[in-house]
């Protein structure tokens, strides 16, 4: 059986049959220090709907290194190294980087430009999306699971 959204590595593999609650291109400095791109393309699901074969595989570090016991965690594929998503240790969302954890980008487009700082000094965004120093207005954060 095929599933709509599906990526990961050889070793453990994530799906989603269902839509993703967020997709925006991220301009924060962890996502840059995490990935080292100037941005990243982010996509949040609920964190029911991201299914994980091997969650015993998973190797788990903070994802924000200046707030080590924060939600979020960076789980990587203990065999390989390769990135598989960050986990929220409340339950409320899964987060995938299609580009850097096997998953087709273009089947996934963003749809704003969130944490865009002007000060840090690099361009505005000129693509026709939204810009916003935060997370879209309107996006609720799920109860947890």
């Amino acid at each position: 059986m095929s599933n709509k959204y599906a990526g990961g590595c050889d070793h453990i593999h994530t799906h989603s049959n269902n839509e993703p609650i967020d997709i925006h291109t991220c301009h924060c400095s962890v996502c840059k220090g995490v990935t080292g791109q100037d941005t990243t393309h982010v996509v949040f699901f609920n964190h029911g709907d991201l299914k994980v074969d091997n969650l015993d595989g998973l190797k788990r570090q903070p994802f924000n290194a200046k707030n080590q016991d924060g939600p979020l965690e960076l789980c990587t594929c203990s065999d390989c190294g390769t990135p598989i998503m960050l986990d929220d240790k409340e339950g409320r969302i899964r987060v995938i980087v299609p580009n850097l954890m096997g998953y087709d980008s273009e089947s996934l487009p963003a749809t704003y430009h969130a944490f865009y700082d002007e000060s840090a000094g690099a361009p505005a965004p000129d693509d026709g999306r939204p810009v916003y120093e935060g997370l879209r207005p309107d996006f609720v954060w799920p109860e947890p699971a």
